[in-house]
């Protein structure tokens, strides 16, 4: 094994072969596994992977790494796109996959709480039979406790919300070891401060989440899914935001640009029209009510150039159709073979999304790049699948110029740089423009809960 990153770590390896046994790993596959992504950000290794078993166990370890100075980063799956889990300073890196268990489901209040590492597939799967399910869907199967870490959101999130929505309580081990609970199960509450919100979005920088109480959503009866093509990115936006502002309350509704409908088509073996299309889909429990919804959508969809409005009822049509949206990274990987992918998302409110979305697709065909863009319409995300060489130093400067403006441009329409896919490193520089003097706040609040700075250091804030 190659020198300790961090030196202090030297001194506690033997403590933590007696605390865990073999499930302390030092292999170099296994270590790099837990520091690379599928982004531009440096491969990082820690020093050491762990595999945790229990809130007990992660206590212990933070404890003594607390004593000794030792950095720790939280892994769930591995699905992050920001440089989350990077070991930049070495250190421990806990994996939380075999803290998989759901460990009890409330179903007249219809919440469950589960271990960190249990995904998001794995869940809906326990509940089917209860007629319950969560409804959170970032696409990737990732784990419940990095999705709350990474505070995500998805497809289903105008309608739904997101994990900051659906979070009750969270157990959480502080940087010292101490082990706290930030909420009761109630539905809302007015005592002290929110704590549970805190830690949502907080990537692992100020405490490690390590069970969550979820609110949870009734399978609905009837749901049907469908496709609107238009003749221009606008005309899809407009769309969009005219749906939301009547109050069709709409459960999921995504826009692929031309280009990115070629890979799908490609990938998944469809023959969809090469236009700016918008997949939606519709929940109830009365055949009459979502009739009408479909009705109110394709009249909207109309006035706006949408065509071609084909409807999937099957289920598995409609699964075929999301499972082909999520994978629309390997969709990519497969139609330009041998290019690098960054996936970069910002979120603007959604009276801004069609001029931020034309400008970004100018900007595109201006900067001569090929990047399809994929939105999460209802809610005014939208990400750009850029496709490049990371080897040539041109293409690199190239994409790192685009995310910038695009960054600038969403803030520019008070919007945010990251709508779902977090900061870590690879966002970090836009912070300060965002939030101004808040960003010290920040800083103060990580001094507070972590003053030796290390949960996950320079991640989000650098002290």
């Amino acid at each position: 094994m190659s020198a300790f990153v961090c030196q202090n770590i030297e001194s506690i390896l033997p403590q933590l072969r007696i605390m865990c046994g073999d499930r302390v790993d030092t292999s170099f596959a296994m270590r790099l596994q837990h520091g690379s992504d599928e982004t531009w950000n440096l491969d990082a290794p820690p020093d050491i992977v762990i595999f945790v078993k229990t809130t007990q166990e992660v206590s212990d370890i933070m404890t003594l790494c607390h004593l000794h100075t030792v950095p720790v980063i939280a892994y769930g799956v591995g699905s992050s796109l920001e440089g989350h889990y990077a070991a930049i300073c070495g250190g421990i890196c806990l994996d939380f996959s075999m803290m998989n268990a759901v460990l009890e489901v409330n179903e007249k209040d219809m919440d469950c709480r589960v271990e960190a590492g249990v995904t998001r597939k794995q869940l809906n799967m326990y509940l089917r039979d209860k007629g319950l399910f969560f409804p959170i869907d970032p696409g990737a199967d990732a784990s419940i406790g990095g999705m709350a870490a990474t505070r995500a959101s998805g497809t289903n999130a105008v309608r739904y919300g997101t994990m900051r929505d659906n979070v009750l309580n969270l157990t959480v081990v502080m940087a010292d070891g101490q082990i706290i609970n930030t909420a009761k199960r109630a539905r809302k509450s007015a005592a002290g401060y929110d704590l549970t919100r805190l830690f949502i979005g907080s990537e692992g920088t100020l405490g490690l989440i390590t069970q969550i109480q979820l609110k949870l959503a009734l399978i609905p009866e009837i749901v049907i899914s469908g496709v609107c093509h238009f003749n221009d990115l606008r005309g899809a936006c407009e769309t969009a935001t005219e749906v939301l502002q009547y109050g069709i309350p709409i459960a999921r509704m995504e826009l692929l640009d031309n280009l990115q409908i070629t890979a799908f088509n490609s990938y998944a073996k469809y023959h969809l029209p090469e236009k700016p299309t918008l997949f939606v889909e519709f929940h109830a429990r009365d055949r009459n009510v979502i009739t009408h919804e479909v009705s109110e959508f394709k009249n909207i969809a109309e006035q706006y150039g949408g065509t071609d409005i084909q409807i999937a009822e099957k289920t598995e049509d409609r699964n075929r159709l999301w499972k082909a949206r999520h994978e629309l990274f390997w969709a990519n990987k497969s139609h330009w073979p041998g290019k690098d992918t960054l996936s970069t998302d910002v979120c603007v409110p959604i009276s801004s999304l069609a001029e931020c979305i034309t400008q970004t697709h100018n900007d595109i065909k201006e900067t001569n790049l090929v990047a399809p863009i994929v939105g999460h319409v209802g809610d005014g995300n939208f990400h750009v699948l850029i496709m490049f060489d990371k080897s040539s130093q041109q293409d690199v400067q190239k994409v790192k110029g685009f995310c910038d403006r695009l960054a600038q441009r969403a803030i520019d329409m008070q919007g945010t740089c990251t709508g779902e896919h977090g900061v870590g490193i690879g966002k970090r520089d836009y912070l300060l423009i965002e939030f101004g003097p808040a960003i010290n706040v920040m800083r103060d609040v990580k001094r507070s809960l972590d003053p030796k700075n290390i949960l996950n250091p320079n991640k989000i804030i650098v002290l």
